[in-house]
């Protein structure tokens, strides 16, 4: 005889409310473990399912917050009535090139060579007289200072010279033959600048000049005659269109010998001096051509 509720027997779910855990009619009365299993798989099963549906929804309303985000960014292109995945035209994209600075090509013209202005009197126009080219009352040389003498000018360049020089001045068309005179302490120094018309003709006028060729001493001016018949120290040199020559000596008539430092340091520099203004007229015509 079985005691117990009639009817059929309900299925057992540990997951539902109300429901009848079944017992075997045996002794040992103890759970059904598969039944158990099954359910616990089932449960994980839903809860599996219901987290990729979660997830899915969670993924979509992150995508739909950031095209939300997009579309707010580029919201005058949207009220524009623009697309806002729209791309950026060619006129819209800033151009590589056009952030670079372009500048017009330039280039410095050549430095204007001073020699070329005092080369040939085709340029060489500047005012040329003693006084241009031998300013003041005096010269000082460093520490040495010279007084400044008489001057002369003349368009006859061999009666201004001596022994060979007036034939290698005619010879190359010397056209003007400037002199001064500079005395210290009883040595007195003639120089002559003659002057051609190109510095082809200058050169080899200093070429041909010889020992012989000296220019003449030029004495007045509380100067006395010097170097009349004494030995005495001279120098050739050239520049551009120009050549010019040194004759130092003593005042009182005596002969120049090797041992007579102060008379060479005098026609040095006074050689030295004319150079130097010679190239300052050259300087001084290249400058202002070039500020034209």
């Amino acid at each position: 005889m079985s005691f117990g509720q009639g009817g059929p027997q309900q299925q057992w779910d540990p997951w539902k409310p109300n429901s009848q855990q079944p017992w075997n009619s045996g002794a040992d009365q103890s759970p059904d473990w598969a039944a158990l299993a099954e359910a616990s798989e089932a449960r994980h099963k839903r809860r599996r399912l219901l987290l990729i549906g979660g997830g899915a929804l969670a993924t979509v309303a992150i995508g739909t917050a950031v095209a939300v985000a997009v579309v707010s960014a580029n919201g005058d292109d949207r009220a524009a009535g623009g697309s806002s995945s729209r791309l950026p035209g060619s006129s819209d994209i800033p151009s590589a090139t056009g952030t670079v600075p372009s500048f017009a090509p330039t280039s410095a013209p050549p430095p204007l060579d001073p020699k070329d202005f005092i080369a040939s009197a085709k340029k060489d126009k500047a005012p040329l007289s003693p006084d241009i080219l031998f300013p003041g009352t005096q010269l000082t040389m460093g520490e040495t200072v010279y007084k400044k003498g008489p001057t002369a000018d003349t368009r006859d360049c061999a009666s201004a010279a001596k022994a060979t020089l007036p034939k290698v001045l005619t010879d190359n068309g010397c056209t003007r033959l400037i002199r001064v005179t500079y005395t210290r302490d009883g040595v007195a120094v003639t120089v002559g600048v003659a002057v051609f018309d190109t510095e082809a003709r200058a050169t080899r006028a200093k070429q041909q000049a010889d020992k012989k060729s000296i220019v003449k001493s030029l004495a007045g001016g509380g100067v006395k005659e010097f170097c009349d018949g004494a030995v005495c120290r001279s120098t050739t040199n050239s520049y551009g269109r120009y050549a010019y020559f040194t004759l130092a000596g003593f005042t009182d008539g005596k002969d120049v010998t090797t041992k007579d430092t102060a008379v060479f340091a005098t026609g040095d520099d006074l050689q030295e001096f004319t150079f130097r203004q010679i190239r300052r007229r050259g300087e001084a015509q290249a400058s202002a051509a070039a500020n034209e």
